[in-house]
């Protein structure tokens, strides 16, 4: 059976043993290195171009140097993997240049889980301890997720509670006892901080004020996460560079050790060191140090909300920043000398390294990265662009950390500075970033998708721009036409009467945006409007290239070159918008940190709700910071619980006096799997990027929703009119034997509201398998208290035959409505194939030029709709259409009728981001 010489985890096949190794990026990395090894052992053969490396890995045992000298060949390759259907898995054939003087492991430690077990064989406990069972555990753990302690005191004490169950605790108090008992995570001091402000009492002394300050230790914090077998599987302990030719042409970013800080802070380190870039972010009252997921965050503090009555109100907002960074130096202090020295950690691998956990990026809202850089809110806090400059497309200097700091300096000794005010600081003298290592908060600042760019540039300035133009009467009557699609946003009454918008509403608007808005609006301005939404959705892929990145400041230079039509419409006077700005610095920002998708504030307001509203909640309203850090701790060691017995059943008790074998190489970092590759994907502890389809399937109902219906019925209730001569010509075509058997009138047959189609992840846009709904939905009519609902009948792509893998070009599919899915009754034989009737359109013409929409139309044939009967493993994927609305858009024109009444349409690019990736990236 083959064995992967990094881990020693065992597959079924060699295939199987290669999707292994290009999915974990610790034996990627490994690998790498390995082949880099064997490359530069022939650097002196004649070939220049030779061919990729092949190995078998069940056979390889490589035994590297613990202090490994770097390669100088660039041919480092990681080789594109097939699945065993021969389809390649799509972004994991990549080219890495890893960095060998990273991530070194000293010796081999304990985990956290590894302790806790240790514990409970010496101790002869239970794997539920301190509860009785697993059904206890499970109760116990609905409990603290869902109710208080009133409510769980209330369940507890109910006589059906009581006499039913056989509980080891009673009443909340026993209950809490026990849950105080689990392992939890770094605890809670409180800090008074005492405030000397500018107003003075009756005597003439400075009225002062305390706060508290509540916080945890951020290196016992890094401790946790990194340490935490959960996160194993998604460790990398090691920066790289990642290509998709071997060449080394053509980047690839997605997380940030592919990026470029890591690698460049790495050269700062001693050889061997191993970073922890931390993230921070910020909403008001807390404070989390975070990683791509809520469960990889810790709230790290609650940072004082006071109202500084003891300043003057002119005092009193200089002293709030004041405050901020005070606070903000004492809750990260202990970054300062664990950031310079490192300190010994393990690691998910059980493996001991020296570990500097060095701030690396920052997430915040605009106002709080001013905050941050001590800038005013009318300044950049990432660049020096002037404050009248901020609407051109300019290449200003960034920040300094530095002369900010001696600028800073100056200003607190008595001296004035010309940069002091042409910079617009404020009089913040000790920022709380002044002395982390290796640290540069200004590049720190990541892109704010939500607040930059769908609420700031999309919503509140290009929507109103639009509106500007063709009113808002017509904008409204334009959302109403749009046709239905599964899972999109309908704004039936237009989008004049949404009163609270959050980021779901402007996503879905941007979706349809371009589409509605063609033919509105003057050519130029389309442009405009097409070049945000272009750049909107290049900046949310969670992986990028080269190319992307290229489009993504084209796209903005696109901008740039035609919003003067704005001036001339008189729109709008000026372009000088801070969000607006802000774009400017997405493209730097993702090849220092990576994709924006993982630094995008909807996360962490997510979390203030969490960490700081429901834990408020918990209290009883008095003294409740304490009550808050103890109700987060309780639910931090519930889940860690969890994740505890979930890496048990991995890693099960062993008898008295029986040893895990282990097996440890100083060389390389190992990243063993326990799981079988037959069980991987159902494995608690498997990340959703590895949950994946493999190949495409349609799903029908095991029960039709309307079974035997007559022709007369599918005619009429479908629209489906030569229902009868397509099927014919279908069974002529792919069922010749039955040619005596002609389908009339009086057959029956087993009709179906939809199909759904499941295809692989496109990884560009997300990591779950997509799940698409074609509908073929008569109308039902509304009867008594039930109410009616409109027929729906998707656009879908069809293609001429079955595809075992996702859509990647539109150059071989047609669009296509889906009017009935039905199977064939018996007297036509066992056919096991679901059939689709459809109606063709035209093939695709040439986009808009403005808009760069694909234009479609309806195919006759003498006059009549186009139709056929296909299999529905032909059917690719639904699609949006929207029809051309003209300069005004037609009275009759409704969401229910627009794909009858309208007879030319756009094909709707905007749809999603796989149908942004096939139409546009694809053809890059």
């Amino acid at each position: 059976m083959p064995q992967c010489a990094f881990c020693s985890k065992a597959t079924t096949t060699q295939e199987g043993l290669k999707r292994h190794i290009a999915r974990r990026p610790e034996c990627q990395r490994q690998w790498a290195l390995m082949i880099n090894d064997i490359e530069a052992d022939n650097l002196n053969t004649p070939d220049d171009n030779p061919p990729p490396v092949d190995v078998d890995f069940s056979h390889v045992h490589p035994h590297l140097d613990p202090n490994p000298t770097p390669s100088k060949s660039r041919r480092i390759t990681i080789e594109e993997v097939e699945d065993e259907d021969g389809t390649p898995f799509s972004y994991t054939g990549r080219y890495f240049e890893p960095r060998a003087d990273a991530g070194w492991a000293l010796h081999e430690g304990e985990t956290k889980f590894e302790r806790y077990r240790r514990h409970q064989e010496e101790e002869v406990e239970d794997r539920w301890s301190p509860f009785e069972d697993a059904e206890e555990w499970d109760l116990a753990e609905w409990l603290v997720k869902n109710l208080g302690q009133t409510r769980t005191d209330e369940f507890l004490k109910l006589p059906i509670t009581q006499n039913h169950t056989k509980l080891s605790f009673h009443n909340n108090r026993s209950f809490l006892q026990r849950v105080d008992a689990l392992p939890r995570g770094p605890g809670w001091s409180c800090r008074k901080v005492t405030v000397r402000g500018n107003k003075e009492d009756e005597f003439g002394a400075p009225l002062e004020e305390e706060v508290e300050l509540w916080s945890r230790d951020p290196v016992e914090c890094v401790q946790e996460l990194i340490g935490n077998p959960f996160f194993k599987a998604d460790m990398a302990y090691s920066p790289a560079k990642a290509y998709a030719d071997r060449a080394g042409q053509h980047r690839v970013i997605d997380e940030m050790w592919t990026a470029d800080w890591w690698g460049e802070t790495q050269k700062a380190l001693p050889k061997g060191a191993t970073i922890a870039p931390i993230i921070l972010s910020s909403d008001k009252t807390c404070l989390s140090q975070r990683q791509a997921s809520a469960r990889a965050t810790i709230l790290i503090g609650y940072l004082p909300a006071s109202k500084l009555d003891c300043f003057t109100p002119d005092a009193r907002s200089l002293a709030g920043y004041r405050l901020f960074h005070h606070c903000m130096a004492l809750l990260l202090q202990p970054l300062i000398a664990a950031g310079q020295h490192g300190v010994e950690m393990v690691c998910a691998d059980s493996l001991v390294r020296r570990v500097h956990p060095i701030l690396a990026a920052y997430v915040a809202d605009f106002p709080e990265q001013c905050l941050i850089s001590c800038c005013k809110e009318n300044c950049c806090p990432k660049c020096l662009v002037g404050a009248n400059e901020r609407g051109d497309s300019l290449d200003s200097l960034m920040w300094d950390p530095e002369s900010t700091k001696e600028i800073l300096e100056m200003r607190k000794n008595g001296q004035h500075p010309p940069e002091f005010e042409e910079n617009g600081l404020h009089a913040v003298y000790k920022p709380f970033w002044a002395d982390l290592p290796h640290a540069n908060i200004f590049l720190a600042f990541t892109p704010d998708l939500l607040h930059q760019l769908h609420k700031g540039v999309f919503k509140d300035h290009l929507v109103k721009w639009c509106i500007d133009i063709v009113g808002e009467e017509e904008m409204d009557a334009r959302f109403k036409a749009v046709p239905n699609y599964p899972g999109l946003r309908h704004f039936k009454k237009g989008i004049s009467t949404v009163k609270q918008w959050t980021g779901r509403e402007h996503k879905e608007m941007q979706r349809v945006f371009i589409g509605l808005l063609t033919g509105a609006v003057p050519s130029r301005v389309l442009v405009v409007a097409r070049s945000i939404l272009d750049f909107s959705y290049y900046a949310q892929l969670q992986i990028h290239t080269t190319e992307t990145l290229e489009a993504l400041q084209t796209t903005l230079d696109v901008f740039h070159a035609n919003k003067d039509i704005l001036k001339e419409l008189a729109i709008h006077e000026h372009f000088n918008i801070p969000k607006l700005h802000q774009l400017t610095h997405y493209v730097q920002s993702i090849m220092l940190l990576g994709t924006a998708d993982g630094f995008n504030t909807e996360l962490p307001e997510r979390l203030h709700i969490d960490f700081a509203k429901e834990a408020y909640r918990a209290t009883n309203k008095r003294d409740y910071e304490e009550q808050m850090t103890l109700w987060l701790q309780r639910q931090e060691a519930v889940f860690l619980h969890a994740a505890y017995l979930d890496w048990l059943a991995q890693h099960p008790l062993l008898p008295a006096g029986h040893a895990e074998p282990r097996s440890f190489d100083p060389g390389f970092d190992s990243d063993s799997d326990s799981e079988s590759e037959e069980t991987e994907a159902a494995s608690p502890n498997t990340t959703s990027s590895l949950v994946t389809s493999k190949e495409v399937t349609h799903i029908l109902a095991k029960v039709p929703a309307h079974p035997h219906q007559s022709v007369e019925k599918i005619v009429t209730a479908h629209g489906a009119t030569d229902f009868l001569p397509a099927l014919q010509t279908f069974l002529q075509k792919n069922l010749p034997q039955t040619t005596g058997v002609v389908p009339g009138v009086h057959d029956r047959f087993d009709v179906y509201r939809q199909a759904v189609i499941v295809v692989p992840p496109d990884r560009r846009v997300g990591n779950a398998p997509k799940r698409w709904h074609v509908r073929a939905r008569p109308e039902v009519v509304a009867s008594g208290r039930r109410s009616g609902c409109p027929g729906r009948f998707d656009m879908a792509l069809i293609s001429d035959m079955p595809r075992s893998s996702g859509l990647r070009t539109l150059d071989d599919v047609r669009v296509a409505q889906v009017r009935v899915i039905f199977t064939l009754p018996c007297q036509f034989g066992t056919y096991s194939r679901a059939l689709a009737y459809i109606e063709w359109f035209m093939p695709f013409r040439l986009p808009d030029p403005s808009s760069r929409l694909l234009q479609v139309s309806r195919s006759t044939r003498h006059l009549h709709r186009n139709a056929a009967v296909i299999h529905v493993d032909e059917i690719v994927r639904p699609c949006h259409l929207i029809p051309k609305m003209g300069q005004s858009v037609d009275t009759m024109l409704r969401s229910g009728n627009a794909y009858e009444v309208a007879s030319d349409f756009y094909f709707n690019k905007f749809i999603d981001g796989e149908m942004f990736g096939v139409s546009v990236i694809n053809s890059l």
